[in-house]
Parts: C-alpha cells; structure tokens; sequence
C-alpha cells in the first residue's frame, strides 16, 4: 500500500477535518470563552486555557451528529485562541493607565490582536518538530485535550471516559463550592515574623492546578518548588528584615516584598533562562526550520498526511506581507503623536524590527514552556515584563536622552504598543503547539490546524475589541475611570497590565530596583548551570521554572508541586508492590489530572460569564451564613479528601 493510500485510509478512519458545522461551533465557543476570559483577565490578572472545555463542549455537540475525532480537535483547535488571544490585556490597558488612549481604538486594537496572533502562528509554525514531534516536553494541557477527545469515542472504550467524567464531575463540585458559593475556602496561607523577619507559607486548595503538577512531572515541580523556597524562605525574610514594611501586618508585609520587588528577581531569572532556552534550541530549532524548508520541495503526496505543515514559504511570505500592517499601525500611532515624518519612520522601523526579532525569540520560549509546563501556567505576563524591559531600554536610542516629557510619554506608549504585540504573537505561538501535540496524539493534519487557529485569532481579533470597551466602561479601571462619579470600589484592577506600566514608567523615568533584576540575572545564570549538570546525569531541572517558581503566586506554586510529588510518591509505592501496574496507573492519571483540568475550568466559565452578567463578582456567595474558620476548615478537609481519592486511584492494583 502506498503512502497516498495509507493517508486515505487513515483520514477515513477518523472522519473528516474542517467541516462548515465544525468552523461554525468552533467560533461561537471562541466568542464565548473570549468574553469570560477578557472579563476574569481584567479582573484578576489571569486568564484560562479554552482547549480542554472547547474539546469537551465539541464532543458533546458533534458526537450526535457523527463527527469525528478530527473535527472535534479542529474545533478545539479554533476555540482555543480564545483563551490565549486575551493575553494582550495584559499589557495593552496601559495605554488607558498612562492615559494615552481614553479607551480602546477599534483598528489599532484589533490589529494588534490579529498581527501578533498571526505572527505567532508563523513563528511556531518551524518549531512543530523540534518542540513536538522531536521533543520528549510533557505537554500536559496537550496531552490532557487529546484524552478528553480520545476518551469521548468509542475506540477508546467507555472506561476512560467514565473516570474522566468521574474527576471532572469531582473538580468541578469543588470550584463551584469554593468559587462560586463560596462556602470552601480555596486555600491557606498563614504570615508570622521572626527576628522582623516576615514568613509567609500555604498553599491553594485547586484540584485543577494538582492535575498540572501530575502531568508536569517531579522534575519541573521541584525546580518550580527550588524557586519558592528562594523566593519565600530567603529573599522575603531578608528583604522584609533590613527594610521593613511601616506599618504593616507579616502577611501584607510579605506580600508587598514578593510583588515589588521579589517578582522582579523571578523575571531576571526567567529572562536568562528564556535566552538560555533559546540559544539551547537553536540546533533542533534549526534543523526543524531545514526540515520544513526540505519538505515544501518535495511533492505533498510523499509526506504522511500527519507531517503537513502549512508550506514554508507562504508561511514565509505571509510573515513579510504581515510587516506591512504593522509598520502602518506604528506609523499612524508616531503621527498621531505629532513626530515628524523621518522620525515617525524611525520610531517605526525600530518598533516592526523588535516585534519580529524579539516576537520570534519569546515565541520559541513559550513553546518550550506550553510543553514544560502547559499553557495555562505560563508566564506570559513575564514575557510582557522583558518586552516591555528591553523595549523601554531601548527608548533613548531612539526618541534621545534628553527628550521632552511628551515624548518621553509617547515612546511609552509605543513601548506598550509593541509589547503588546509581542505578548500576543508569544500567547498564540504557545497554545499553536500545545495544540498541535494534541493532534500528533490523534493523527490529525498539521496544516488543518495552523489554518484553523489562524481563522480563530481573526475571529477573536474583531470581537475583544467591543468586549474591551465594554467592561472599560463599564467599571473602568483602577487609577484610570472613563467617566466622573464612577465608584472606584467597582473599578476592574488590571493587575499585570499595571505591573508592566509601573515597569516601563520605571525604566524611562530611572526608579526601577534594578539589583533585583542583577540578583535575577546572577541567580538564572547559576539555574543554568544546575540544568545542564543535572540533565547530563539523565535528570531534569528546566531553569526557567525556578524563575517561575518566584514569579507566580505562592498559592498556585505549591499546589502544582504537591500535584508532582503526589503522582511521584504514589509511583513509588506502586514501584514497591506491584511494578506491572505502574503503566496503567499512568494512564489512568493523565485521565484523571485532564478531568480534574475540565471540571474546574468549565465551572470557571460559567461562574465568569454569572458575573460579567450580573455586573459584580460572586453573584454567588453564600460566604456570609459561615464563618472564616468554618470555611477554610470545610476547604482544607474537601481539599484532603480529594488528594486521598487521586492517590488510592493511582496506587490500585492491576485492573484496566
């Protein structure tokens, strides 16, 4: 049989990719869990990974009309842009803190949304086999997509099935009960202070985020675990210590260290641990580049249908064709502004260049985390830091050292502006693997996903815009509301949005504690060095997660790394008392840490969309009718519980 008939027969099997249903479901999810996104993002700072609801909503609507396992992971594939495209809120409202824009211009911001996602698509386009298909990288958020699909059809069998809806029934009681009621509390987290020293130490009650640490695996958390102990066990007591918080209690104390100044450790590390990442996959990175450019010379028949990249070289002219928009926002945007025309041209020129250059470096960083550590756990917020850092280094190259308060302003602006671009381009490159991992497991066609996904990001480009001004107006934001007489109480926090101003308004204005970011920088470059020690010892320590470690909240750290040791120890004991069962028992817990991913998640979708619609948070709540302590201690037992009922379904005996 040859190849062109091995394809066929294998696409018959499967059913059929892109269908017109699939595109049309596969929108209307976008725009739903775009709206719950963009309203949480703006509100807390975080955003979810669509892959796995989106995969689980299109089963169950496709599955009575008989498609397929492919159109279903087409469908998630779209949808998932929802859940990354919404990322550029974490930079891009900084143009309404500093009070540049009085809102969200609909063109330049629906350009910058549809630019950088585009980009990144291109850009991961040559990564998919270095980072995938040659790649060993956990890819948990992937891996859990393509069982939740594999387990809702009938070749898998119904038992997988049964235990994924089993756990996600289990996780998602719990987030309702503790997210949306409100009567468990969703974590602990104790202060005290010790010679003026401040500790803080706990932990979060998510099953979610246990499932992530399952599928992760011991040697990413204990590296993530390696930066919480810097992080809260060293650096927080010293600096709370010799410079203490007036005024403060440990707790609030601890928490002003951490986020002033103990982050920006993390990000030093992170960005030396990015550019480690990137000079280390240079190599695979460049084969996989050569690789693609080989396989757009040679007829598409001879390539397995499951190696079909979107040829090369339109995704190469695709890449220059996408420069010319882009140079036409910034131009506009320096105009605009009142520069000149050689200085516009100037201002961007060096705007489309970093995004290129800069857009391409972070793009491969995030794909390497999406397979480290999954997309939702990426610090994609960190990547608008080092934007966002390089670019405003770089201000006085072009607007002049001793340039006006105006033009000061402004070159801030275009900062934000082109780090927004990159944070974007970074976000899609990230979930554009993390998705196509999801295919390579159920023999899907490359090529059909890179095109659906590009479909997605113009779907969500046109529809965040009017979502943006939407809850601008109606809440507007802290430090920066649309209208007088608003309650500021009500205002949503932007909180990494925030960051990235303060960041970028420190840098040009030279107030920003630059020997955390040093201290980052001589603390990544010794994680570096751990890395490549260990690794050659056969064991992993990925550097960039100890910068991750410090950088992410102690709550969701440590729950992550309890979900690794939990799937570790209970290895262990499997290891001791039956060794046949462990494969098993590995299979059964990626079912169950992906139902326990679905279940949280689509309760964080449904509880978002209560709340954007009734115009506050916790429409729910029946926090009230209990007390403090009767909740963490419901929590902390429910919590204890589920941990009890994952490890004894792991530790069974040899049954499947």
């Amino acid at each position: 049989m040859d190849a062109r008939n091995t394809v066929a027969d294998t696409a018959g099997r499967h059913g059929r990719e892109i269908t017109v249903r699939g595109l049309v479901l596969g929108a209307v999810i976008t725009v739903a869990f775009m709206a719950a996104n963009v309203y949480m993002g703006l509100k807390t700072g975080m955003t979810f990974s669509s892959s796995i609801p989106a995969a689980l909503l299109s089963m169950g609507a496709l599955r009575l009309a008989g498609g397929g396992i492919l159109e279903n992971n087409i469908v998630q594939t779209q949808a998932s842009a929802a859940g990354t495209l919404c990322n550029v809120i974490l930079v891009l409202p900084g143009l309404v803190l500093i009070g540049y824009w009085q809102g969200f211009p609909f063109w330049e911001t629906s350009l910058v949304c549809l630019i950088g996602g585009w980009l990144g698509v291109a850009f991961s386009i040559p990564l998919r086999r270095a980072l995938v298909t040659g790649s060993k990288l956990p890819y948990p958020e992937g891996i859990a997509a393509a069982e939740v699909l594999r387990a809702g059809h009938a070749e898998e069998g119904r038992g997988g099935l049964s235990t994924l809806l089993a756990a996600a029934a289990g996780s998602g009681l719990v987030a309702f009960l503790t997210n949306g009621l409100r009567v468990l509390a969703d974590g602990v987290l104790t202060a005290f202070s010790l010679g003026g020293a401040a500790f803080s130490i706990g932990s979060g009650f998510s099953l979610a985020l246990i499932g992530v640490g399952y599928l992760v695996g011991i040697g990413a958390c204990l590296a993530l675990l390696t930066g919480v102990a810097i992080a809260w066990g060293l650096l927080v007591p010293l600096l709370t210590a010799f410079g203490p918080v007036a005024g403060a209690s440990p707790g609030e104390a601890a928490q002003a260290i951490w986020s002033g100044q103990v982050r920006l450790v993390g990000a030093g590390i992170i960005a030396v641990g990015g550019f480690w990442t990137v000079a280390a996959l240079a190599r695979p990175i460049l084969a996989s580049i050569v690789a693609a450019v080989e396989a757009a010379g040679r007829p598409v028949h001879d390539l397995p249908r499951q190696e079909r990249d979107l040829p090369i070289r339109w995704v190469g002219l695709g890449t220059l064709l996408l420069t010319l928009p882009l140079a036409w926002l910034f131009m506009g945007f320096s105009t605009a502004a009142g520069l000149s025309g050689p200085e516009a041209a100037g201002v961007t020129a060096a705007c489309v260049l970093f995004c290129l250059l800069f857009g391409a470096a972070m793009a491969a960083v995030c794909g390497y985390l999406a397979g480290l550590l999954g997309s939702s756990t990426s610090p994609i917020s960190g990547i608008g830091i080092l934007s966002a850092m390089v670019g405003a280094l770089a201000v006085p190259l072009v607007v002049g050292a001793t340039a006006s308060p105006d033009i000061q302003r402004f070159a801030m602006a275009a900062v934000l502006l082109a780090a927004s671009v990159v944070v974007t381009a970074s976000s899609i490159a990230n979930d554009n693997l993390q998705d196509l991992k999801t295919g390579q497991l159920v023999d899907a066609t490359p090529w059909r996903q890179q095109a659906v996904l590009l479909l997605g990001v113009a779907v969500g480009s046109v529809v965040i815009v009017p979502l943006l001004s939407l809850l601008y107006n109606a809440y507007g934001f802290v430090g920066a509301l649309p209208r007088p007489g608003m309650d500021p109480r009500e205002a949503l926090a932007v909180p990494q949005a925030a960051l990235v101003t303060q960041i970028t308004q420190g840098i040009v204005h030279a107030t920003l504690p630059w020997p955390m970011l040093l201290l980052g920088g001589l603390l990544g470059l010794v994680a570096v060095g751990l890395e490549v020690v260990l690794k050659r010892r056969g064991f992993s320590f990925p550097a960039l997660t100890v910068g991750i470690g410090m950088y992410l909240p102690l709550s969701v750290e440590m729950t992550i790394g309890l979900g690794g040791i939990l799937g570790f120890a209970c290895e262990r004991v499997l290891r001791r008392r039956d060794p046949g069962a462990i494969e098993p028992s590995r299979r059964r817990g990626v079912l169950i840490a992906s139902g326990l991913l679905v279940g949280e998640s689509f309760v964080g979708v449904g509880l978002a969309a209560i709340d954007a619609a009734t115009g506050r948070t916790g429409s729910l709540s029946l926090a009230g009718s209990l007390g403090g302590g009767t909740v963490l201690w419901l929590g902390l037992a429910t919590f204890g519980l589920g941990l009890g009922a994952i490890a004894a379904a792991l530790t069974r005996p040899r049954t499947i």
